[in-house]
């Protein structure tokens, strides 16, 4: 949102020497990427303190900096700086502000899988009516959030906002800035364990969103997950469920027998070109197809629906736009190396995850499936036992082999090796593609899976560079 610049020093209480009648276009806080007209916030990360890049970001145009009064003294020049105790602090007090200004909908989106893909989902079907404002990529940390909602503009009827945490009070903390009005939790599962003690700490952690939504507002929530399926027990609001079972699963915030609000029926996996299913709600039966891959994506597509259903899209509505949604980047693509079927899902990685595309693969058609599995993170102590449960999961999938890369990969390829299946360890993204370059064949199906960490992504680059092959949209960094 534009605002002027002295509007917005009163919002973050900020002194300084600038030019209050300027015109803030945009916001930043990535000197190398900064637009002119732009206010820089010098932010601290993990590994960069945008402090040490304030001259670079005033001289490539930005209409002035926000710096911390601390480090006020290191600039011979105070022209155009905006103090403030807490440069992190003033982005996220800046960001709610506008969200406070803009005044409408927000919807946040949470869960341990498929946050971005039924982010992405639900501002496809929402735009069938709606002007949708929706956080870019994977913009949902306290960085990124916040410079997400100052680009709203009073022309956006609803927002959607990704949120991810890896601790807990990280999404109350968000919710305190995006202030949503309605939820939407996808699942919850055995990430990040490295911060949490166990599950069930890991759902306390995504209830926090359920909490923060005001009174009378709207939880969507997956009726099949077992955690998730509780958050609706004491919401005074209105709870909506999605699923794929039969009756809802107890306890639950549905009384038990009770099917989801929304589901899917008679689904049909139709292996590259996605799926096709009855979706059923309010006692209408639409038959819909998702280009999305896999059985496990029919549950983004199924809250993505619920919110759209709510926002008074009709199933026949719903059922006319998905065809022509599009997976995010590195979630679910399919790319082509001459007859070899890739499926590029490397953007992020968990057991239960990887078990997701692992079955997607299972059941796609081709001469050899093999999948490439890049180690998962953040899993604590519990690591290599999950490794070690993945690898036994695939030697009892129809899959011909397994390559594993990386770190706690090695005990994955050694629990499936001893239970029977054909697999290979290699140290590095780039080995493994040069492993696909030179032992793929004709008619194959390969899946990449890995967290980001491991940026498995090399493993394409490598082998379409080994081949000859031009570089697949989407893929590399």
């Amino acid at each position: 949102m534009k605002l002027l610049l002295s509007r917005i020093a009163e919002f973050i209480a900020a002194p300084g020497h600038y030019d209050g009648r300027a015109m803030a276009q945009g916001y930043s806080i990535d000197s190398r990427t900064v637009q002119s007209g732009e206010l820089f916030f010098a932010v601290k990360g993990e590994r960069f303190d945008g402090h040490d890049f304030v001259e670079q970001a005033l001289s490539r145009g930005a209409i002035a900096a926000v710096v911390a009064k601390g480090q006020l003294a290191r600039y011979s020049d105070p022209a155009g700086l905006l103090a403030v105790d807490d440069t992190l602090i003033a982005l996220q007090t800046l960001a709610t502000a506008v969200r406070k200004i803009w005044g409408k909908t927000a919807i946040g989106v949470t869960g341990s899988m498929g946050k971005t893909t039924t982010k992405e989902a639900m501002a496809h079907l929402l735009a069938i009516k709606y002007r949708v404002h929706r956080t870019r990529g994977n913009f949902n940390n306290h960085f990124g959030l916040p410079l997400g909602l100052l680009t709203l503009e009073p022309e956006y009827d609803v927002a959607v906002v990704e949120m991810g945490m890896s601790h807990a009070g990280e999404i109350a903390a968000l919710a305190r800035i995006a202030l949503p009005n309605q939820a939407v939790v996808t699942n919850v599962a055995p990430v990040h364990l490295e911060s949490f003690d166990s599950i069930a700490g890991i759902a306390r952690a995504k209830y926090e969103l359920i909490e923060a939504l005001p009174h009378g507002g709207t939880a969507v929530l997956n009726a099949d997950d077992e955690y998730v399926c509780q958050f609706g027990r004491d919401f005074k609001g209105k709870v909506v469920t999605f699923g794929l079972k039969a009756t809802a699963c107890v306890p639950a915030c549905v009384p038990a027998g009770v099917p989801a609000d929304v589901r899917a029926e008679n689904i049909e996996v139709l292996g590259p070109e996605g799926t096709r299913f009855d979706l059923v709600a309010h006692e209408v039966r639409q038959p819909v197809q998702s280009p999305l891959l896999g059985k496990h994506n029919v549950y983004n597509v199924l809250a993505a629906a619920a919110v759209a259903l709510e926002h008074g899209i009709t199933p026949s509505e719903i059922a006319a736009a998905l065809p022509s949604l599009q997976p995010a980047d590195k979630r679910g693509q399919v790319v082509q190396l001459g007859n070899i079927t890739v499926l590029y899902d490397c953007y992020n990685s968990s057991p239960k995850a990887l078990m997701a595309a692992v079955n997607t693969l299972a059941v796609m058609p081709g001469r050899r499936r093999i999948v490439v599995a890049g180690e998962m993170l953040e899993l604590g102590t519990t690591g290599e036992q999950l490794h070690r449960e993945c690898g036994r999961y695939m030697a009892g999938r129809e899959l011909d082999f397994l390559l594993g890369v990386r770190g706690l990969a090695k005990p994955m390829v050694e629990a499936a090796g001893e239970a029977g299946m054909k697999a290979e360890f290699v140290a590095t993204p780039e080995e493994a593609g040069e492993w696909l370059a030179r032992e793929t064949r004709e008619g194959d199906v390969v899946l990449l899976k890995a967290s980001r960490g491991v940026k498995l992504e090399k493993a394409l680059e490598t082998w379409q560079r080994k081949i000859g092959a031009p570089s697949a949209p989407g893929a590399g960094n």
